[in-house]
């Protein structure tokens, strides 16, 4: 029998990354994460496929029940259409369900929590954020982290030798 059966299930494509905030889980302790699309116009969709996204200096906050990336600056193509403004750095609304917005706002509020955005990804051809619930490492909870990276390189590296 030729094509896919009711049996055969398609393996789901692996979600390609966008833009990666390596920062954000040496600077703070992740809790939760949530994935939330995003409002983009057409020319960031093109700067997005082609890598020209930066993660580093954005955060995510909350307003009258919604969400908003904030900082995320995605740098337009050259050969962006010359009619539309670009705005790298403009204020992009953030998709998520009633219910996960309503848990964040309380964290957010009443417990002191930061909302970090940790990776944008492409799925099923949507792009998607993944963000973090966060609370902010102390000086000595990021020396902990640092010692911890370090011992595990070491230790590998050791490893490594004695295989031979």
């Amino acid at each position: 029998m030729h094509g896919n059966t009711m049996s055969q299930k398609k393996s789901p494509k692996p979600k390609s990354s966008i833009a990666d905030n390596r920062k954000a889980r040496f600077e703070y302790a992740i809790e939760e994460t949530y994935e939330a699309g995003i409002v983009l116009k057409g020319w960031e969709v093109k700067s997005m496929r082609a890598g020209r996204v930066q993660l580093k200096e954005a955060y995510v906050f909350l307003k009258n029940g919604e969400a908003f990336l904030y900082g995320a600056h995605m740098a337009p193509l050259p050969t962006a259409s010359t009619h539309v403004i670009a705005e790298p750095l403009r204020t992009r609304k953030l998709l998520l369900n009633r219910a996960e917005l309503n848990g964040l706002v309380g964290a957010v509020d009443r417990k002191g929590y930061t909302l970090i955005p940790l990776e944008l990804y492409w799925k099923n051809g949507r792009a998607k954020l993944k963000i973090g619930l966060a609370k902010g490492k102390a000086e000595h909870d990021k020396r902990n982290t640092e010692k911890d990276r370090d011992w595990k390189r070491e230790k590998s590296r050791v490893l490594k030798a004695s295989r031979r």
